[in-house]
């Protein structure tokens, strides 16, 4: 039997482990609560892919692999099949995803929820084997059943609570104490899962083909952080309900505010303004026209001397 060590480096590892899956739970629960509210069925697959990318990708795959640099066990050197570790991470993100979609389309109801959280339990238990089968050592693997159901069992009942949160929790102090819950759910499942392993080590000890945790914890980190920083951009530039009111209202006034457009002059499809009777000058009742000389052209300044007849 080979002596496991699941804190090779202390504390730092569960906490940093711990860490990701709430911060990963934080983001998952605010891009799922968009789903909500999303206005079309392309922006509601594409906070659902976020959501499952935070949930599924950060909450329980990068603290899986956090945890497990941890790991070592005495007399053997540790590596790690890179296609089944990527494949455990599709399976995480794609399990998260369809409980998404199963309980975010339609009335959340019991059913929907039991299903969709028994489907992404089940994808996180895949997901957590998985990666352990990605293990190469000197040794063979054992696992205790009863401590694998108890793993298999917590991951359903936090899946199912993961679900619930998801679609219901709304507000900030909410969301940040459900993802601290849902960081002790995660990492709860690991450990336990982590528990009912045993080693049987070889007699014969052979170099164990793979890759070493250190040539896979530069791309996983800068996945990770990339992941994040994504995550916080598309959550930061993406309108909220508080925006579109106001755009909204700001509309609203605008249109109310708009003068109305002048009335636009009837046809004149056959031309009668064209034709009409040309406008009749104003009566002159005391016949100023006629008393008036300076108007008519050619016309004398009136003198006031008197002429003489005879001249």
């Amino acid at each position: 039997m080979g002596e496991i060590n699941h804190f090779e480096y202390g504390w730092i590892t569960p906490a940093l482990s711990y860490a990701l899956s709430v911060l990963g739970s934080a983001l998952g629960l605010v891009c799922a609560g968009r789903i909500r509210t999303a206005t079309g069925a392309g922006q509601r697959a594409w906070w659902g892919l976020l959501a499952a990318w935070a949930l599924g990708g950060t909450a329980i795959w990068a603290m899986h692999f956090m945890a497990m640099l941890g790991f070592a066990v005495s007399g053997t050197r540790i590596r790690y099949d890179v296609p089944l570790t990527a494949a455990s991470t599709v399976i995480a993100v794609g399990a998260v995803g369809v409980g998404l979609a199963i309980v975010g389309t339609g009335r959340l109801g019991a059913v929907r929820l039991l299903a969709g959280g028994f489907f992404t339990g089940a994808g996180v238990a895949a997901m957590h084997y998985t990666g352990m089968a990605a293990m190469r050592l000197d040794g063979s693997l054992g696992y205790d059943p009863l401590r694998v159901a108890l793993s298999v069992v917590i991951a359903l009942v936090a899946a199912t609570v993961a679900l619930w949160l998801a679609m219901t929790v709304r507000r900030g102090l909410a969301i940040i104490a459900s993802a601290l819950v849902m960081g002790v759910a995660v990492n709860g499942m690991h450990f336990t899962g982590m528990s009912a392993l045993s080693v049987h080590l070889h007699e014969t000890r052979g170099g164990a083909s793979g890759t070493e945790v250190s040539g896979l914890l530069v791309p996983i980190v800068l996945a990770v952080v990339f992941g994040v920083v994504g995550l916080v951009y598309a959550l930061l530039a993406a309108p909220s309900d508080d925006d579109r009111a106001g755009a909204a209202y700001v509309a609203a006034r605008l249109d109310g505010a708009a003068p109305p457009a002048e009335a636009e002059p009837a046809p004149d499809p056959v031309g009668l303004r064209a034709r009409s009777v040309p406008e009749q000058p104003a009566p002159d009742p005391v016949g100023l026209r006629a008393r008036s000389t300076l108007a008519q052209p050619g016309a004398q300044f009136p003198s006031r001397r008197k002429t003489d007849p005879r001249r």
